[in-house]
């Protein structure tokens, strides 16, 4: 076998090997992100009724 197809055979593998890696870095970046924009949205819907009189918030009556 010729020596430049075993050489290009492994850069092929390197490069499908550095492809995942990095997709998988990727992924991990995003889902930090996705848990630091619910974190602070969550964060935000419990300070926002920080201030509110005890009561104020709970079920409301729509019938009236």
């Amino acid at each position: 076998m010729d020596m430049s197809l075993v050489s290009s055979a492994l850069a092929m593998q390197a490069a499908g090997t550095q492809g995942q890696i990095a997709t998988t870095i990727l992924k991990s970046n995003a889902d930090a992100e996705k848990s630091a924009v619910l974190t602070l949205l969550g964060a935000a819907q419990q300070s926002s009724q920080a201030n509110l009189a005890a009561g104020v918030g709970g079920q409301v009556d729509i019938a009236a």
